[in-house]
C-alpha cells in the first residue's frame, strides 16, 4: 500500500463532541483533508510545538519523551496513521537507535505531538485517506448531517475554543497596548495557560500584521 504524506492545517474546536478538538491534516500533494477529533490537553501540546515563540517553563509531557529520547540517542523517524476502525485512527511511531528500527504503537494524538517535535514527516495510507479523507468545498450546498458535521470542524481551523469565546476574547485584549499583552503572555505562558497564551499571541499578530 502507498503512503501519503501529510502536513498539518491547524486546529479547531470540534462542535459536535463537547470539549474536544479536531485536529486537521492536509494531503501534502493533493487537495483532501484527514479531520481526527483528539482531546483538549493533546491539542495544546500540538499547538505548543506548533508555536514557536511560546516556550513552557517546565517541559510538558511530550517534551519529557523527546527529552528523554534524546539522552538516549533515540530518533523519531517518521510517523504513520496505519489504520483506522470504528472511526479510531491507530498510529505508529518509528523510532532508531544505533542504525536499528523499532516501531511503537501510540495514540494518534500523541504520534503526531512527538513527530513535531522531532521534525519528523506525517504519512497516512492511501485506503485510509480514501475512506476518510475529505474536500473541503466553498460555498458547499450539502445538507447531509455528516457533511454538516465536517463543516462543523473545519469551520475555525487554529481557533482555540468556540467562535463566540474567541470573539469574546478578541474584545478582552483590544483595550490592551502591544506591550501589556506582550506581559500578559509572558505571565500566561509562566502560568502554563497555552489556551490564553494563545488567545493572546493571535490578537498581537493581528495587530502586527
Amino acid at each position: 500500500m502507498s503512503l501519503v504524506k501529510l502536513s498539518i492545517k491547524g486546529i479547531s474546536y470540534s462542535q459536535t463532541q463537547n470539549g474536544a478538538y479536531a485536529l486537521i491534516l492536509n494531503e501534502v500533494d493533493g487537495e483532501r483533508k484527514l479531520p481526527i477529533v483528539i482531546g483538549a490537553f493533546e491539542a495544546q501540546s500540538i499547538a505548543i510545538a506548533l508555536e514557536k515563540e511560546i516556550k513552557p517553563p517546565r517541559p510538558l509531557t511530550h517534551d519529557l519523551f523527546k527529552n528523554f529520547a534524546e539522552r538516549f540517542d533515540i530518533t523519531v523517524k517518521q510517523v504513520i496513521i496505519h489504520k483506522l476502525v470504528d472511526g479510531v485512527f491507530y498510529s505508529s511511531i518509528i523510532c532508531e537507535r544505533d542504525k536499528i528500527e523499532e516501531i511503537i504503537d501510540a495514540r494518534t494524538s500523541d504520534a503526531i505531538a512527538l513527530a513535531l517535535r522531532f521534525n519528523a514527516p506525517i504519512f497516512t495510507y492511501k485506503n485510509i485517506l480514501d475512506k476518510a479523507g475529505i474536500y473541503l468545498k466553498a460555498n458547499s450546498q450539502e445538507t447531509d448531517k455528516d457533511s454538516q458535521e465536517i463543516d462543523d470542524i473545519l469551520s475555525n481551523p487554529e481557533t482555540f475554543g468556540n467562535e463566540k469565546e474567541s470573539n469574546q476574547s478578541g474584545r478582552v485584549y483590544i483595550k490592551y497596548s502591544l506591550q501589556e499583552l506582550s506581559e500578559l503572555l509572558d505571565q500566561a505562558v509562566q502560568h502554563e495557560d497555552y489556551e490564553k497564551a494563545a488567545k493572546i499571541r493571535d490578537e498581537i499578530s493581528k495587530r502586527e500584521s
